[in-house]
């Protein structure tokens, strides 16, 4: 029987599937999902979210669409805050502010709703993948322009050769994998 929050050390990459040539040719794409059918593997990353980001220093998690949401849920339940998602334009109902930004093959826009941050409140901003980093600083930008501060940065995966922290390299950003 497995008890969640035992798990003290574990190799993520072996959980993490390479799909070669997607979305695109050359592109290695790095699945996550076989650590969210897996109970062990997906609470280790929620501890080691929860160690690297201590519940009193931020009052909101922030997930960024979509599978940020999933890692975002897991730990504001698991530390007793509440979750904001942002989303890609057109998704969210009410009102929200967007913003856009480049990514390696054209542009996109990310949204939040208007009251989903307060001014003052403290977001940890949770997502699967650093890459460029854009997706990240539009989400932060979006989370400060509502009057919120960004305490830190969580992210499963980071792809180094991208350079993403050199963007975001002003907020406390953590990774528990990197692949060069």
């Amino acid at each position: 029987m497995y008890l969640l929050g035992l798990v003290t050390s574990m190799d993520l990459k072996k959980k993490i599937r390479n799909i070669k040539d997607f979305p695109k040719k050359g592109i290695i794409f790095r699945d996550i999902t076989p650590i969210l059918k897996d109970p062990e593997a997906f609470s280790y990353v929620t501890e080691r979210f929860a160690k690297e980001f201590p519940p009193r220093n931020y009052d909101l998690v922030a997930g960024i669409e979509s599978r940020g949401f999933i890692f975002g849920a897991a730990l504001a339940v698991k530390m007793g805050k509440g979750l904001v998602i942002v989303r890609k334009q057109g998704k969210l109902p009410g009102d929200t502010i967007a913003k856009s930004y480049d990514i390696e093959y054209g542009s996109a826009t990310m949204e939040i709703q208007t009251d989903a941050v307060k001014k003052g409140d403290r977001v940890l901003i949770i997502d699967d993948l650093l890459a460029t980093g854009g997706t990240a600083q539009a989400a932060a930008a979006l989370v400060e322009k509502l009057g919120g501060k960004v305490v830190g940065m969580g992210f499963v995966i980071e792809l180094v050769a991208l350079d993403g922290k050199k963007k975001l390299s002003k907020y406390n950003m953590k990774t528990l994998v990197r692949y060069s």
